[in-house]
């Protein structure tokens, strides 16, 4: 079975939304681990609360267009996450397949549109970066072949040189249960 990587956020009731999604996958998954959370301030839209964001590595047989419909589709339904015009605006829940074993492609999130793999903002943002680090220091991307703690470093880095100031923050206050990362 591959392994798989989902980057969790939340901004709206995120004290509740993100372990909710967590044990979620739980109940419908082999989860091997939870990395810790962060606080990260928001992208694009900027007001609005900040996010805590997490990414949980898990074993699965399904494929990805059945882990994005049967699993992620429930989790985001049931959290009831509202997809808005901006793909920035609040929401109580966001689930996204980061990485896929080695697998680079596409798949059909079951909206119409097919979704890349792995997923792009993986290369983007530290808020998917970071924590997905935790979860696999020395795997590597699927793509550019980068070690994903290099990745992480290096966004965090460029963030922080471009804005003056981290762009997240490890919250050791808070906890998705007994299986965290390193």
């Amino acid at each position: 079975m591959p392994h798989v990587v989902i980057a969790l956020g939340s901004n709206i009731d995120k004290e509740r939304n993100l372990p909710q999604a967590v044990a979620m996958l739980r109940e419908m998954g082999q989860v091997i681990a939870v990395a810790p959370v962060y606080e990260s301030a928001p992208v694009g839209l900027l007001a609005q609360p900040n996010f805590w964001n997490t990414a949980v590595h898990l074993y699965t047989s399904l494929t990805p267009t059945q882990l994005k419909q049967t699993v992620i589709g429930v989790i985001e339904t049931k959290l009831k996450r509202v997809r808005q015009a901006d793909p920035n605006a609040p929401r109580t829940i966001d689930a996204d397949i980061i990485l896929y074993g080695d697998f680079v492609g596409e798949y059909d999130g079951g909206d119409g549109r097919s979704r890349p793999l792995p997923d792009p903002d993986l290369l983007k943002f530290p808020h998917v970066a970071v924590p997905v680090a935790d979860l696999l220091p020395d795997g590597r991307h699927p793509i550019t072949g980068e070690r994903l703690a290099d990745l992480a470093a290096r966004l965090m880095g460029e963030a922080e040189e471009k804005t003056g100031v981290r762009p997240l923050w490890k919250r050791d206050d808070i906890t998705m249960g007994d299986n965290h990362a390193a």
